[in-house]
């Protein structure tokens, strides 16, 4: 079995469900050693306090039990491979701070961070945007990844190698009706992702993203089933991308093979992006 992550540490954050914890899964079939994180956990006695702050859609998958950050763990442990959870708030720099120690002081090191935790429940023209929503959504989705990357950042120039893969949108790049601040936050991750690739190429750090598409999660699921139609007929494939669509183009960026690669933002969209009729 080809395993070109064998002896790389990964982080992947935002990996209760869905695009998350595919990549997690995905990266330790490659080889690596993979720690997950996310705000929410099972048998967290906040759970349900953490829930009412995020918003709809976490309390929608917490009351649902679709949370498996432990149990992702223990997947990737019964493949062979080293991995922890940890709850951990990406907008909290501190607990960012805490948890990446933890993993450099238990793992050895930090080769891969995969900046996947991210908010999409707001959505709402411009007049009916939600005050705090739109500060929630900056926090978590843009600062969040910020404060990750600023964390091991340190630890990839020491050893002098890293990959970053940060997670955008086709939002970010396309713009999307009644997602402000959504699409906002996955532009700047674009800006922020070409930024760290300049500053990190003398240390043999890349830093890339991948802008996926429709891809058919347990969110995309949530969606109306008629705005979900009009979202597939947009694509080249007239179907929606699966999980692992993302995850090994993930798995790719952060492999040798991908180590002339840097500043990219990676489509993953199923020509959702053409111009299709």
């Amino acid at each position: 079995m080809n395993q070109p992550l064998e002896g790389k540490v990964a982080v992947v954050t935002g990996t209760s469900r869905g695009l998350g914890r595919t990549d997690a899964l995905i990266l330790a079939r490659a080889g690596a050693d993979v720690i997950v994180t996310d705000i929410l956990i099972e048998e967290d006695e906040k759970l349900e306090e953490t829930t009412e702050k995020l918003g709809p859609m976490a309390q929608m998958m917490a009351q649902s039990k679709t949370v498996y950050t432990r149990s992702t763990a223990e997947q990737i442990r019964a493949l062979g491979r080293r991995s922890a959870a940890f709850r951990m708030d990406v907008t909290n720099r501190e607990e960012v701070k805490s948890v990446m120690a933890q993993v450099k002081e238990k793992f050895g090191r930090i080769d891969i961070l995969v900046n996947n935790a991210a908010t999409l429940d707001h959505t709402a023209r411009l007049e009916h945007q939600n005050d705090d929503f739109w500060e929630r959504d900056l926090h978590v989705n843009l600062t969040g990844a910020y404060n990750c990357c600023k964390t091991v950042w340190p630890y990839m120039k020491e050893q002098k190698w890293g990959r970053i893969i940060n997670m955008a949108s086709v939002a970010g790049t396309l713009g999307g009706y009644g997602q402000a601040s959504y699409a906002t936050t996955k532009a700047g991750i674009l800006g922020l992702t070409r930024t760290l690739a300049l500053e990190g190429a003398k240390y043999n750090i890349t830093v890339n993203a991948i802008v996926p598409g429709i891809i058919n999660t347990e969110a995309f699921q949530m969606t109306n089933p008629k705005m979900r139609e009009r979202m597939i007929e947009r694509t080249a494939f007239k179907r929606p991308g699966k999980p692992e669509d993302i995850a090994h183009a993930i798995a790719f960026l952060a492999s040798e093979e991908a180590n002339y690669i840097t500043g990219i933002g990676l489509p993953v969209a199923g020509g959702i992006d053409l111009f299709t009729f």
